[in-house]
């Protein structure tokens, strides 16, 4: 067969981790990496954080799966704590952040069918977003290397460009749900909203009973320095989607609702198979256990500003290839003059790893829990790597 057994959707590297502790991966052949990529921001613990580990093993010797059929006393747990800790009052647990977004999608269209108005069912997107791989998630964007092959596509979305209050404002009319965005652009190029734009979102939402859906897959759960990232702006959204860090490497989602946005999120409109399972509950909790308290937030907010620092006074030293930093806390991304995924594939050869973004942008998404030795190993290596490095020629 010229097949793989792993279907060849994704174009494999040469690193093959095997083991991982703190902020370090191992390969096959003993091959050790600085981890700065973080699983895409999910390992916000590092590899094999003691009190995560504990958890899931506890839970996996206790009760791994159960049909939501049942009550979850899990579940409710760790859904009073969310609930505790954010602006929702309802919390409903998946396995993956594209079925968290999922989950947001249907809940924003759900509420206006619950009111009579099944023909607002149109959510205003915005440009170089990256919602999942789902069909819906796809139809969700405007990028056509995640939606050539697959039309057609799921109607009920315009996509408009991104922190751009006034396109936003003028794409809303008779038929439209809400507005669905990520506060901080993640594949799309490490790119923060604007004040502006979040609290005009939030406003025009206010005015005409829309429904602000956030999608803090990437940025929430610590990574910006705040629980969520949507605290930097002094709003909150009506529907939000977690995923990612949250289970700390376990995979878990949540979908996180006002009770008035939820409010058509009834018996027999939604579900889930393994959503909530007792295993992923103890993932959360954990997590929560260790990131959810101002001291933690406090920290990633510091180590965050001097790693900005850092890459910000050693850039200079290679201005031929950085132009700057952007981002908050710990989800930073270095701008390059040049292709940014074939440096991100030349650091991987130095050992160092890294993930890149759309606008040739390196994106730096270390666990939080690094020290100011990790800061100064990764800026030296990066800066050894780049006085090395040689621009590919052009095609």
């Amino acid at each position: 067969m010229a097949i793989t057994p792993l279907m060849p959707v994704y174009p494999r590297c040469d690193v093959r981790p095997v083991r991982g502790e703190g902020v370090y991966l191992y390969g096959e052949g003993g091959e050790q990496y600085l981890d700065f990529a973080s699983g895409i921001a999910v390992n916000l613990l590092g590899h094999g954080h003691p009190h995560l580990t504990k958890a899931i093993q506890k839970q996996a010797e206790t009760l791994v799966h159960v049909s939501n059929l049942y009550g979850s006393p899990q579940g409710e747990k760790l859904a009073q704590r969310l609930v505790d800790l954010t602006f929702a009052d309802t919390v409903f647990f998946t396995n993956s952040g594209a079925e968290a977004v999922e989950c947001a999608i249907k809940t924003a269209r759900r509420y206006h069918f619950a009111k009579g108005n099944p023909h607002k069912h149109v959510l205003i997107t915005f440009s170089n977003a990256f919602h999942g791989r789902t069909l819906g998630t796809i139809s969700a964007t405007d990028q056509p290397k995640m939606r050539e092959g697959f039309e057609p596509l799921l109607p009920g979305f315009v996509v408009v460009p991104f922190d751009d209050l006034d396109a936003a404002l003028a794409a809303v009319n008779e038929n439209t749900a809400g507005f669905l965005l990520e506060p901080v652009q993640g594949e799309g190029g490490i790119r923060p909203a604007s004040k502006e734009f979040l609290t005009g979102l939030r406003k025009a939402c206010d005015e005409h009973d829309l429904m602000l859906v956030l999608d803090e897959v990437q940025c929430g759960m610590a990574r910006t320095g705040k629980l969520y990232a949507h605290e930097h702006y002094g709003i909150t959204p009506d529907i939000m989607a977690s995923a990612k860090g949250i289970g700390g490497g376990f995979p878990l989602g949540a979908c996180l609702a006002t009770e008035k946005a939820a409010a058509g999120m009834v018996i027999g409109t939604h579900g889930s198979t393994y959503g909530g399972n007792p295993l992923a509950m103890a993932a959360g909790e954990a997590v929560l256990d260790v990131v959810a308290n101002d001291e933690f937030l406090a920290q990633v907010t510091e180590t965050g500003e001097r790693l900005r620092a850092a890459l910000t006074q050693m850039i200079p030293n290679h201005d031929n290839l950085f132009e700057g930093v952007r981002g908050l806390g710990l989800m930073l991304g270095i701008k390059m003059k040049t292709d940014s995924r074939a440096f991100v594939a030349y650091l991987r050869t130095k050992g160092i790893l890294t993930v890149a973004a759309a606008d040739n942008v390196v994106r730096v998404l270390p666990p939080l829990t690094i020290e100011e030795r990790h800061i100064r190993e990764f800026v030296d290596g990066l800066s050894a790597a780049a006085g090395d490095y040689q621009v590919p020629a052009a095609a």
